[in-house]
């Protein structure tokens, strides 16, 4: 699924050209076990999302992993865009890291990409005793060849946002990418943009903590961040903090705009639903405003008399004009035009599960944005349990996968009937003109009738590449 041109790396030239990428085939989708009732390993699902095909919305292949309880999250590749230029790097491997066990496997998707095998395990004690470093989370290959991986801890489970450095060839680890000293309170997500020399990165919280479900006391005790860090991409040294306050607290992904040249982006902030615009000033440094805030709904028969929408994650369409993110409580996707980059406006949303729905428990009191509870969602027969989650955008910006796994512990305490039910995968199509979404009726995944057990499906990513996995020099 490489680009056609002679001479030319993995990926594409440009963010646009990526757009006229092949229509996706196959994704592949961490499914977890950790916090269900199996008692056996996390494995990675190829996806068979073809509508030619007569395999169309089946997982084709399962690789299971060799240890239980890794709980398998967010994945990478060993070359990306990044390497467009070099015609000796070839997208084959898949790195994909482990949030609670902190090892790193790598997958060989190249030899048969559609049936993924496993080509090498990095174990944590190289990432403990080299780096004092833990609980790996997001990878990002880079254009020196080399695979960088984020951090939220260190082996005791403090918080601890480091990063580690993987050869891209042995995928032997190097060790720190950060200078002594300089690893951050919390660490998650990142993302660089070598024009402007610049690395940015969030915080989510002390993963002795998460661990095991949300408790608010470890909010007012501070175990959860609320700041990104600014790092100088050259001498990899943190040169800034930008505290987003309690409007910003836990931002978790991150997205620069996908345009090289570009020296902004946007985050979303979890707790209370917001939406940063990070930017580069005049003067050289880095600010931040919110641009976007879900509004709060006053509810009874919930944990909290106040529900916020919980954002958890959030891409960019690869021509920089659509954002999208969803709420994990309150149940919905949404679509904002980002032409205006200060002022994003709504332009499509689509309920599928979520917190609030009308045949629930919880009853909303007082909502600025609805006249009704949404009601719940059948697809293909199926009740959709939980709510959307992950999100990954086609390359064209036409089709828009969604799962409805967060993390193991949360998934939980918030959704039981995951763990019971499993998870799913639905696609929503996009109106790329106007704006607008829409649930494909047809398309469902249903992880729940795994031969196994139920999973709980998470992140997906496409084996030619995707706008969260690649970053353009």
């Amino acid at each position: 699924m490489a680009s056609k041109c002679s001479g030319c790396g993995p990926g594409y030239k440009s963010p646009l050209d990526a757009m006229k990428g092949p229509r996706e085939e196959i994704v592949y989708v961490p499914c977890i076990y950790r916090n269900t009732e199996v008692q056996k390993p996390d494995y990675l699902a190829t996806v068979n999302v073809d509508p030619k095909s007569p395999n169309y919305c089946k997982v084709i292949h399962r690789l299971p992993m060799p240890n239980v309880n890794d709980e398998l999250h967010h994945s990478g590749w060993n070359a990306c865009s990044s390497c467009f230029d070099d015609p000796s790097k070839k997208r084959n491997r898949l790195i994909l890291p482990s949030l609670i066990s902190s090892r790193v496997y790598v997958i060989d998707v190249g030899t048969d990409p559609h049936a993924p095998r496993i080509h090498k395990t990095v174990e944590p004690v190289d990432m403990f005793w080299k780096c004092d470093l833990a609980n790996p989370h997001t990878s990002h290959c880079l254009g020196s060849g080399q695979i960088m991986i984020s951090t939220l801890g260190d082996p005791s489970g403090n918080g601890k946002g480091g990063f580690v450095l993987l050869d891209g060839e042995t995928f032997e680890l190097i060790g720190n990418w950060e200078l002594p000293g300089e690893a951050r309170p919390f660490g998650y997500d990142f993302w660089y943009q070598p024009r402007h020399n610049v690395m940015i990165s969030t915080e989510w919280g002390a993963p002795k903590r998460l661990a095991n479900g949300f408790n608010p006391a470890d909010l007012e005790a501070g175990h959860y961040g609320q700041c990104l860090h600014v790092w100088d991409w050259n001498t990899h040294k943190h040169i800034q903090t930008l505290d987003l306050g309690e409007e910003g607290a836990i931002p978790l992904e991150i997205r620069f705009l996908h345009d090289p040249a570009a020296a902004e982006g946007y985050v979303g902030c979890a707790l209370q639903g917001t939406v940063f615009r990070f930017y580069k000033t005049q003067k050289g440094d880095w600010a931040a405003e919110r641009v976007i805030k879900v509004p709060v709904k006053k509810v009874e028969g919930w944990i909290l008399p106040e529900m916020s929408g919980l954002i958890t994650d959030i891409l960019i369409s690869l021509d920089d004009r659509f954002l999208y993110f969803s709420n994990w409580l309150h149940g919905d996707v949404r679509q904002y035009d980002i032409t205006d980059r200060r002022n994003p406006h709504m332009v499509g949303q689509v309920f599928l599960g979520g917190s609030i729905q009308n045949d629930g428990p919880v009853k909303v009191l007082e909502d600025s944005e609805l006249d009704s509870q949404p009601s719940p969602r059948i697809v293909k027969g199926k009740r959709i349990k939980g709510s959307p989650q992950m999100l990954q955008l086609s390359l064209d910006g036409k089709r828009l996968y969604v799962t409805t796994s967060l993390y193991s512990a949360w998934d939980k305490q918030f959704y039981p009937e995951l763990i019971k039910y499993g998870s799913v995968m639905m696609q929503i199509d996009v109106d790329t003109v106007k704006g607008g979404l829409r649930l494909n009726e047809n398309f469902l995944v249903d992880f729940g009738a795994e031969p196994e057990g139920p999973a709980l499906a998470h992140e997906v990513r496409y084996p030619g590449g995707d706008c969260t996995s690649d970053i353009w020099l």
